[in-house]
């Protein structure tokens, strides 16, 4: 490979792999700066070509041909952004820092090009004088109003501002999440004995004792940030100290008076935003960020966030009542409240999580999720062997089975390690577009396997898999013709029903069964085991619900602004009064902000879109009710999901393809009745 643009050709665009999978064998880090560079000069070029066409504009030489700018640069972010987030190091976040103002410069080139826009605009105007199937006008009306509320309407000045708003918004989120990674990758907790560590899982145990001989050649227990170790602490470990000390050091992350603090950055984000919206003619941000979602207006939102609140409330000052009488001695602490409701479940349930564990190894897991679905929608995956940035990274081919048709790659990334952002998320390596398949990655941060103990899962970390999983087959079920109408390409209140109408299976003894097995005698869990996880399950599902809510009410009032938060507002005040309705434990100490590493807000996509998790609550538990009237694993419900939901992308309103699938508009009794809420 001489030149660079051979090199993106074979590592990136077309490599000479089955599938065109990535070959990261292949890859080196340092690659990737050229690469971009040539790849940017490829986009810039082929944009020129774009708006200097002599021919007149017509739909497939302006929308198609915009829909299939790029491939080049999109190929390249394709493989980097994702080993980002994945198994990234300081080469790669400082390129990434370096990248972002050149790439928004290039989309706000793009977006704010008077050529371009003209040329839109012309084929949008005279629209009915060509055949355009759905797709097609789907396609059309969305590039069209894309470039209006990008701000292809405003004057020159208005233009130049909304462009270095973009370009600072664009480095702050990107810095916003960096300084988060950072201070979580540099956070460890030392407890030297195992006195208070006795109820923790053996497999985190034994990864806290290899890390600190690895990191400190010492004996005892280290800690860090990721989730199944801070849950492992503030679920099992029996001294408040030490909990405390986790606590802390996840609620105040990015407030310390350091270099990643991120007060002001958060703040800037909150403003700019505000000054993008108002410069193209909104009152708010949320009013623009809504105006094509379900829920298209801040005051449904609101009021939908109060409906739920107003229906929860009750119970879960129930449930903080019934933990507060379980600790007796002294007030509840904010690093007590997991605690004590791991206990209350042990003691009123007589069940544990690590009862459980042993029944959900990973390799069962992963039959048992994958098989849910060769189940529903007759397809199958098949373990193979390509090209992985990580040697414990599982690759599947997915494929349909009368008749045998590829549907994609299924990549599945389930340990923690240095360099890898915490949490749990699905993304595209490569997406769907027409005869195009995607390439599909499911990210987690499973507790990993540990001597000759392999990662054993407790429910909520199933329940993780499953939902990421939904997003998955939102991928790679898809059929669309156009990549920016395909798979997960939606509004963001609807993103999260096919992820989170998966974990319902979770609550069916018959799903269950299927593949929960002790992981050393191959015993099936036992049914009165099942029986209590199920009862269980839910709990507790009012201060749960209330925690979602303070998330969404702190979302709607940062981004329902009509002014712009000044440096006398402070942070840790404002979050306080905006969730003063929805708090029902102790008030965490001082020094701890929330919105400094709310990446969901700040890095994260989810700007005035957090209640989408609640939204689609209500949406999967109507949508799952179909199941339960038609049968678990129906063909026929589940056909029409497949058919109406999962291969239709953005190609039609989310409304109107729920409609498709129910029969109508969603309902919220079936969520209600779920939680117990309201009597089944």
């Amino acid at each position: 490979m001489n030149t660079i643009q051979e090199k993106i050709n074979t590592l990136f665009l077309t490599p000479p792999t089955p599938y065109g999978a990535y070959p990261f064998d292949l890859i080196e880090q340092e690659v990737y700066e050229e690469a971009f560079e040539e790849a940017i000069r490829t986009y810039r070029a082929e944009f020129e070509a774009l708006i200097t066409n002599p021919e007149a504009p017509t739909f497939e030489n302006t929308i198609v041909a915009l829909e299939h700018l790029g491939g080049a640069l999109e190929a390249v972010e394709g493989a980097f952004y994702n080993l980002l987030h994945c198994n990234g190091n300081d080469f790669m976040m400082e390129l990434a820092e370096k990248l972002s103002p050149e790439l928004t410069r290039l989309s706000n080139d793009v977006s704010l090009s008077e050529e371009l826009f003209a040329r839109v605009q012309t084929v949008y105007e005279t629209r009915d004088k060509y055949s355009l199937d759905e797709p097609d006008k789907r396609l059309l009306e969305n590039c069209y109003k894309g470039f209006v509320r990008s701000g292809a309407l405003l004057g020159e000045e208005e233009k130049k501002s909304l462009r270095a708003l973009r370009e600072e918004l664009s480095r702050d989120t990107l810095t916003f999440g960096n300084n988060v990674i950072k201070e979580e990758n540099e956070f460890r907790l030392y407890i030297p004995t195992d006195e208070s560590l006795k109820m923790l899982p053996t497999a985190l145990l034994n990864k806290a004792q290899q890390r600190a001989q690895e990191e400190r050649n010492t004996g005892g227990y280290l800690f860090d940030l990721s989730f199944p170790s801070l849950h492992g602490i503030m679920k099992f470990c029996t001294s408040p100290e030490f909990r405390r000390q986790m606590f802390l050091a996840k609620a105040q992350l990015c407030c310390k008076n350091n270099e990643t603090n991120n007060i002001e950055i958060t703040r800037r984000i909150v403003n700019n935003r505000l000054k993008v919206a108002q410069l193209l003619g909104y009152s708010s941000y949320a009013d623009f960020a809504l105006e094509e979602r379900m829920l298209d207006k801040p005051s449904k939102v609101s009021d939908f966030l109060e409906h739920l609140r107003v229906a929860y409330i009750d119970q879960a000052r129930e449930e903080v009542k019934q933990i507060a009488e379980l600790k007796k001695e002294g007030a509840l602490e904010p690093w007590d409240i997991d605690f004590y409701f791991e206990r209350y479940k042990e003691k009123h349930y007589a069940i544990a999580q690590e009862e459980l564990r042993p029944y959900f190894p990973l390799n069962n897991v992963i039959k048992g999720v994958l098989g849910l679905a060769e189940k529903l929608y007759d397809i199958e995956f098949k373990q193979t062997e390509l090209p992985v940035y990580e040697q414990e990274v599982r690759v599947y081919e997915v494929w349909d089975k009368a008749p045998q048709r590829f549907i994609g790659l299924l990549y599945l990334d389930f340990f923690p390690r240095k360099g890898k952002r915490s949490g749990a998320w699905m993304n595209n390596l490569k997406e769907q577009n027409g005869a195009k398949r995607p390439h599909i990655l499911l990210v987690m941060n499973f507790t990993p396997p540990a001597g000759d103990l392999p990662s054993l899962l407790t429910p909520n970390e199933v329940n993780t898999f499953l939902h990421e999983f939904g997003h998955g087959l939102h991928g790679l079920l898809s059929q669309c013709k156009y990549t920016s109408l395909s798979g997960t390409n939606v509004v963001r209140d609807f993103v999260e029903l096919p992820s989170q109408i998966m974990e319902n299976w979770l609550r069916q003894p018959e799903f269950i069964q299927t593949f929960a097995r002790h992981y050393q005698t191959e015993e099936p869990m036992p049914v009165e085991l099942l029986k209590k996880m199920l009862a269980a399950e839910e709990y507790p599902v009012g201060y749960s619900t209330l925690r979602q809510l303070s998330f969404g009410l702190l979302d709607m009032a940062y981004h329902t602004r009509t002014e712009p938060l000044d440096t006398s507002c402070d942070l840790e005040t404002f979050e306080r009064e905006v969730t003063a309705s929805v708090r029902v434990t102790p008030p965490r100490p001082k020094g701890c902000i929330m919105s400094n590493s709310f990446g969901h807000l700040f890095s994260g996509g989810y700007a005035a879109g957090y209640y989408g998790y609640k939204w689609s609550e209500v949406l999967d538990a109507d949508a799952f009710s179909l199941f339960l009237e038609k049968g678990l694993f129906d063909k026929e419900t589940a056909h029409s999901f497949r058919k109406n939901i999962l291969e239709r992308g953005d190609t039609a309103k989310a409304m109107e393809l729920f409609i498709a699938f129910r029969g109508r508009e969603p309902q919220i009794e079936a969520l209600l009745r779920r939680d117990g809420i309201v009597k089944k």
